[in-house]
């Protein structure tokens, strides 16, 4: 008896467990990790997942995005806005129930991941069960399953919490498969009620289940030809399921789904001409397109080098004189004609390339954009289809053992990469930093790389360790800066970047450059009068040029005019340079302001004294007194 006789004698519940667990320990070592990337959007700071089980009608009745921004305008950034509250409501339930947990989330993530295995395998064996296979139907099903379930590129669906909207929109869209093939099997009316659920579910966690009224329709043509005239009654459950979900998502968003922002990090297709953006030529945008596709099958077969973040640059402006834009294009155009070249021949590997552009289609900004070049977690659904294809073409045109030994390999391969992978998904830090190192041109990776830095050479003491770690994020920040001139984040960020360093007056113009670009950057207009701050506290107190800091501190307390801090500066840099009376006003506001503050009367009395007011400074210092009886101790 062959090895592939041997699986399929198997039970099938046994399968499904081992299915259950492998799915389980791939990602494992994800339980310890923390919150990283969007996690923060949907889970650490959106106020309806902190609000509990009471945030859930916010999830239900606004923008995804909107708990996050809490502001209006801001929500809607993408092409057509943003309506999953499925997943957030989930993690709305874990909050209440165990607070801001990454433990939870993981785990949860990692259960249903093993959970859409067994769905995965039962929907294909239930699919192929009617057809005449050179491979048994357990063994062929299981072996699409495990390439499924092995391969690296889920790492960012399932290792960042964020990714359950991939999970279950995919979990809802393959249990929407399983019953309307069911139902075509038994006529029993509950799978024709949970199709249309089960779609539905997945459609309120992400958009891209609407692709399965395509991919199911595709499985009954191929695969139960025999129930086509019967087929219409599921398929109006699943529009009906479809036109539901539209209608409220309609109602919260209203009826926009695919406008184009001007703003390069929602929207690839925009060049810099010199002096402001301008979109893509039509031959520029489905170029970058057709290289993007070209990546996503590179990623399926070889997934090597894997990155969060596609961000532009990441994707260059090109057009059809670029022989990889070429490629791409000749590429994806033999893949239709193979999926009608093997439409009678061998229906697995037909399936298997209709299912994954059916449901790329969505994601490849071909029909609307979607506000990035691409990402790995968008080809999570389609890569099932990749699997099944490639599977039907290794046992089509290779001896079976070969084959079974072949892919045995590579899931192995899959298995060890995405145990590995996961691990740079343990926290921000380590995310941003590690994959900036693959030569990104990423402005959006190479600004949270930047930002990382900067927050942990923030609390390092070590000077040399800091001030290596701040050099990496400014040749970072710097690099998103060229790659997106208008890009004002890396800006805020180097001014942070150039103060840890006492380097002022670039912060300062940092600063400034951010506030050019968007006058009203509120971290930008809270930091500057800081940076100002301190840029004057350094060359009063360690440069000893009070001109120099009398000019930081002067356009600080216009941006902060009660910053009692700068005031304190100002008073002592007056009384410095010998200006008394500009050293009385500003040591008297601290006073007035802070009357219980022993040391601005000190410091006032000072002041009076130093001017020549004896009277007054003998109040101040009475005061002073009356306040904190050792004030004054430190004149004697």
């Amino acid at each position: 008896m062959s090895i592939l006789s041997k699986i399929d004698k198997l039970s099938s519940r046994a399968i499904k467990v081992g299915l259950f667990v492998f799915g389980c320990l791939l990602y494992a070592n994800t339980l310890g990790h923390q919150f990283a990337q969007d996690d923060a959007i949907v889970i650490t700071d959106n106020m309806f997942t902190k609000d509990g089980v009471q945030g859930i009608s916010g999830h239900l009745s606004n923008d995804t995005f909107y708990g996050f921004f809490k502001k209006e305008g801001k929500a809607k950034l993408v092409s057509g806005g943003r309506y999953r509250p499925l997943t957030p409501i989930m993690f709305s339930v874990e909050h209440e129930l165990f607070g801001l947990n990454p433990f939870i989330g993981h785990l949860m993530n990692v259960l249903l991941y093993g959970l859409l295995g067994v769905l995965i395998f039962s929907t294909l064996k239930l699919l192929f069960r009617n057809e005449d296979w050179d491979v048994p139907i357990g063994t062929l099903s299981l072996m699409c399953t495990v390439f499924f379930i092995s391969h690296p590129i889920h790492t960012e669906a399932v290792a960042n919490i964020k990714g359950r909207d991939e999970i279950m929109s995919m979990i809802g869209a393959v249990s929407a498969l399983y019953s309307c093939v069911k139902y075509l099997d038994t006529r029993q009316l509950k799978y024709l009620i949970l199709g249309s659920l089960a779609l539905f579910l997945g459609l309120m966690s992400k958009e891209n289940a609407i692709t399965f009224l395509a991919v199911i329709p595709l499985a009954v043509v191929l695969f139960r030809r025999k129930a086509l005239p019967t087929s219409i009654l599921p398929l109006v459950g699943l529009l009906i399921a479809t036109f539901v979900f539209l209608a409220i998502r309609t109602s919260i968003l209203g009826f926009d789904f695919g406008g184009a922002p001007k703003e390069l990090m929602n929207n690839p297709f925009l060049k810099w001409t010199g002096s402001q953006y301008v979109p893509f030529t039509i031959g520029e945008k489905f170029a970058s397109i057709s290289i993007c596709l070209l990546k996503y099958l590179q990623l399926q077969l070889a997934p090597i080098h894997l990155i969060h973040d596609y961000y532009p640059r990441s994707i260059g402006v090109v057009n059809f004189t670029n022989i990889t834009a070429i490629i791409g294009l000749v590429f994806h155009l033999l893949l239709i004609v193979a999926s009608v070249f093997f439409w009678k021949r061998a229906k697995l590997v037909s399936f298997g390339i209709l299912y994954y552009l059916i449901t790329l289609s969505i994601v490849s900004n071909v029909v609307f954009p979607v506000g990035t070049n691409m990402s790995e977690r968008f080809v999570f659904m389609p890569s099932l289809g990749f699997g099944i294809a490639f599977i039907g073409v290794l046992f089509h045109y290779l001896p079976k053992h070969l084959a079974f030994s072949f892919l045995s390999i590579l899931i192995l391969g899959f298995s060890v990469r995405t145990v590995v992978r996961n691990t740079v998904w343990y926290d921000d830090y380590t995310l941003f930093t590690t994959d900036v190192k693959q030569g990104t041109r990423s402005a959006k990776l190479l600004n949270a790389a930047g930002g990382a830095l900067v927050n942990k050479a923030s609390g390092i003491q070590n000077k040399s360790e800091r001030a290596t770690l701040l050099a990496d994020a400014i040749k970072h920040l710097e690099e998103a800066t060229k790659i997106h001139p208008t890009y004002k984040n890396p800006y805020l960020i180097l001014g942070n970047a150039h103060y840890y360093n006492e380097n002022y007056e670039r912060s300062v113009a940092s600063l400034e450059t951010a506030l050019q670009i968007d006058p009203d950057f509120a971290d930008a207009l809270n930091n500057l009068p800081i940076v100002l701050r301190d840029a004057g506290r350094y060359y009063g107190e360690k440069k000893q040029d009070i001109n120099q800091a009398l000019k930081y501190l002067t356009q600080s307390i216009q941006l902060n005019s009660e910053d009692q801090e700068t005031q304190r500066l100002l008073g002592i840099s007056y009384g410095m340079k010998g200006d008394h009376q500009n050293a009385i006003k500003y040591f008297k506001k601290i006073a007035d302001a802070s009357p219980q503050n022993a040391n601005a009367f000190v410091n006032l009395g000072i002041a009076y004294k130093n001017g020549g007011d004896q009277e007054n400074a003998k109040i101040a210092f009475d005061t002073a007194v009356s306040l904190d009886p050792n004030a004054l101790n430190h004149l004697q």
